[in-house]
């Protein structure tokens, strides 16, 4: 391990920042905004609910979890409040070794599969809910027709030329942001040179997700070969002998779930949010855009493309939101 650490390391900030920026071209802030408030309500009810649920339970289960542990727990937070992409990202901002990532990994895939199927489950009880807490849905109809109509305008073939212009673009927007986040750090150090590389880098793909080369097709796919590339990086270098107290893991992962579970519920009936914004922007943060679809399609076909663009909100402030609660969880260490 100790020879090919620089290797690892090369490849894994490189490819790290270039997945970043492509994951966000496929966000265009202005189609976010015509979801309305109300989703965007239920999104951000989601994530805060999501962020206390983990302050909560590190301050009760840092005894047995370490003091250690928000760091871990940090990165798992990037993971659920936007995708495996944030959870890197905040991985490297909080200099998070692969040991500990291990455990975040190990919950992030069991506790997260487990929500997957109670959400499938609790499609059933939509009507109750929906007239137990007074919900309107017309505005959810309306809104999903026209997302649906602008989807079907967006069907271009991937092309060679296109795949190499995306590789390049966004190793060069790599490259750059990783020299000038470290020229930043040098004159503004409250912030390291991992966190200000990630400003940037989300930055650039805000910008570029405005521009016609957020409408080029392939970044979908160039963005998951980077993705399953870091994942196999990290756990390349992560030792699973000492994953002994793994279950304890688990738990507080399942505990993190029914916080933000009830929370949610609450925050629902105070502002009289749906079952299907509920549901799918619980699952557009932990799940990200490869579950957050199958949980609207559930719903219906035409509300596929409101699962999609909630969950590219995720990668917007996933990474930003782990960073701040790893934070807030430091102060309890």
């Amino acid at each position: 391990m100790e020879s090919t650490a620089a290797t690892y390391s090369a490849l894994k900030n490189n490819i790290l920042y270039a997945m970043i920026f492509l994951m966000l071209l496929r966000c265009d802030i202005r189609k976010i905004l015509k979801l309305g408030p109300k989703m965007l309500g239920g999104f951000f009810s989601a994530s805060a609910s999501i962020g206390i649920a983990f302050i909560v339970t590190f301050i009760v289960m840092r005894g047995p979890l370490g003091s250690e542990a928000w760091k871990a727990l940090g990165a798992l937070c990037g993971s659920w409040m936007g995708g495996s992409g944030n959870m890197i990202a905040v991985q490297a901002a909080v200099n998070i070794g692969e040991a500990d990532m291990a455990y975040a990994l190990v919950v992030d895939s069991i506790d997260y599969s487990i929500w997957v199927m109670f959400l499938l489950w609790a499609i059933n009880l939509a009507p109750k809910f929906n007239k137990w807490v007074k919900a309107d849905t017309s505005t959810l109809d309306e809104v999903s027709r026209r997302l649906e109509e602008e989807a079907k305008g967006n069907d271009a073939p991937i092309t060679f030329v296109n795949i190499i212009f995306l590789l390049g673009l966004s190793l060069v927007i790599s490259a750059f942001g990783q020299d000038i986040g470290n020229a930043i750090n040098g004159v503004a150090p409250f912030l390291d040179k991992a966190t200000w590389t990630v400003l940037l880098i989300t930055l650039a793909g805000l910008i570029g997700a405005v521009t016609p080369i957020g409408k080029m097709a392939g970044t979908t796919e160039l963005s998951n070969v980077m993705l399953y590339s870091v994942v196999a990086l990290l756990a390349s270098r992560a030792s699973f002998l000492e994953l002994s107290d793994a279950p304890i893991w688990i738990l507080a992962g399942f505990m993190i779930l029914a916080i933000h579970g009830i929370i949610l519920v609450i925050l629902a009936k105070i502002f009289k949010l749906d079952m299907f914004t509920c549901g799918v922007a619980s699952l557009a943060n932990i799940g990200g855009s490869a579950s957050a679809p199958i949980l609207a399609g559930a719903y219906s076909g035409a509300l596929v493309p409101v699962g999609v663009l909630m969950a590219l909100m995720g990668y917007v402030i996933g990474t930003g939101g782990g960073i701040l609660v790893a934070n807030i969880m430091s102060m309890f260490a």
